[in-house]
C-alpha cells in the first residue's frame, strides 16, 4: 500500500513568506539605512529627484514666504528711495516710513505691488534653487565628495544671475508699483493701474529693452544675494548636522537661515540701493550703476550705501525661514530628500 505524498505549501505561502522576511530585515536595520533605501527606490532611471516637482515647490514656497513678508520688503524700498539725490532731506527710519504708509493708505497699502513680486518668484526662485541644486549635483556633491565654502558660493552666485536676468522685467515692475505708493500718498496720480499695465506702458514708452532697465545691478545684487544666501545656508546646515547641534529639522532650518540671512543682507545691500534707484528712475538721472553709486555716496554719505540694512534683514530672515522650513517640509511631504 502506497503512502499518499505530503501536501507541496502552496506558492502563495512561501511568497507571504519572503515578503515577511524582506520587511522585516528592512525593518530591522538602522534607520539612516532605511532611508537610503528608500531613496533609492525613488528615482531608479536617474538617482536624483524629479526637477518639475522641485520648481513647483520652490514656486509655491516662495509665493507663502513672499506673501508673509511683503509690508517689510515695501518699507525698505522707500526707505531706499527716501532722500534720493536731494541732500537737503529729513533723515527717516522704517518705523517711520511704515507709519506713514499705514496713516495715508491704510493696511493694504503695505501691499502695493505684490502680485509682480509673487510672478517675479516664479521665475526667479525655481531657476535659482534647483540651478544652484543641480550645479552643486553636477560639481560632486553627494557623490562622494564635498565642495569647499568658495565653491558654494560660487555657483550660488551664477545660479543667482542667471535667474534674475530672465526675472528682471516683473522685478523692474515691483519696484514701480511700490515707489508709486509715495506718489499716491502725495496726492499724485500713480503711473500704473496694475502689473499688467504697468508691464504695456513700460513697453509702450521705453521699448522692450526697458524692462531690462537696471538690469547689471540687478545682477550684481543677485550674485552677492545668493553667493551668501545659497552657500551660507547650505554650508550652515551640514555644519549644524555634522555637529550634532541638532537633527534635519525645523530647528537647523532655523538656525541655518538666520545665518544666511545675514551674511547675504552685508554683501548685497549696497548693490540692493543701486539696483533699486537704477530701476525707480524714469528719468535720466543716473548713466550707469557706477554712477548711481558716486552720485549717492557723494549726495549722501557712505553710509547711504546701507541704507534699509534693518529692513533688508528682517525680511530676509522671516523670508528665509517661511520659505526653508515650507519648502524642506514640501520635499519631506512629496518624499523628495532634503536640500
Amino acid at each position: 500500500m502506497t503512502r499518499p505524498e505530503p501536501a507541496r505549501p502552496k506558492r502563495t505561502t512561501r511568497a507571504f513568506h519572503r515578503f515577511t522576511s524582506s520587511s522585516t530585515t528592512l525593518h530591522s536595520q538602522p534607520s539612516h539605512r532605511r532611508n537610503s533605501y528608500m531613496k533609492s527606490k525613488q528615482s531608479p532611471e536617474t538617482g536624483r529627484d524629479p526637477t518639475g516637482t522641485k520648481i513647483l515647490l520652490t514656486s509655491l514656497s516662495a509665493a507663502v514666504a513672499e506673501t508673509a513678508t511683503f509690508p517689510i520688503d515695501l518699507t525698505k524700498t522707500r526707505l531706499q528711495l527716501h532722500g534720493e539725490s536731494l541732500s537737503a532731506s529729513r533723515p527717516t527710519t522704517a518705523f517711520r516710513v511704515a507709519a506713514e504708509i499705514l496713516r495715508r493708505q491704510g493696511p493694504l497699502g503695505l501691499y502695493q505691488g505684490l502680485s509682480p513680486a509673487i510672478i517675479r518668484h516664479l521665475f526667479y526662485t525655481p531657476i535659482r534653487i534647483v540651478g544652484y541644486e543641480t550645479l552643486r549635483n553636477a560639481a560632486g556633491e553627494g557623490s562622494g565628495g564635498a565642495l569647499s565654502l568658495p565653491g558654494r558660493a560660487l555657483i550660488g552666485g551664477i545660479s543667482g544671475v542667471i535667474a534674475q536676468v530672465v526675472a528682471s522685467p516683473a522685478d523692474l515692475v515691483k519696484v514701480r508699483m511700490q515707489a508709486d505708493g509715495r506718489l499716491l500718498s502725495q496726492g499724485i496720480q500713480p503711473r500704473y493701474s496694475g502689473p499688467f499695465d504697468a508691464f504695456s506702458k513700460i513697453i509702450q514708452s521705453e521699448g522692450m529693452g526697458g524692462l531690462w532697465k537696471g538690469v547689471v545691478p540687478n545682477a550684481q545684487r543677485a550674485f552677492l544675494v545668493n553667493m551668501g544666501e545659497l552657500a551660507c545656508y547650505d554650508q550652515a546646515k551640514r555644519f549644524i548636522i555634522r555637529a550634532h547641534i541638532a537633527e534635519d529639522n525645523i530647528y537647523t532650518h532655523t538656525l541655518a537661515s538666520i545665518m544666511s540671512g545675514l551674511s547675504a543682507t552685508a554683501l548685497s545691500c549696497p548693490a540692493d540701493v543701486v539696483k533699486t534707484r537704477m530701476m525707480n528712475q524714469y528719468k535720466a538721472m543716473y548713466s550707469s550703476s557706477y554712477d548711481c553709486l558716486v552720485k549717492t555716496v557723494q549726495i549722501e554719505g557712505l553710509r547711504a550705501l546701507w541704507k534699509g540694512f534693518f529692513p533688508t534683514w528682517a525680511r530676509l530672515g522671516p523670508w528665509q525661514f517661511v520659505f526653508w522650513v515650507s519648502y524642506e517640509r514640501f520635499r519631506n511631504l512629496a518624499g523628495l530628500s532634503s536640500f
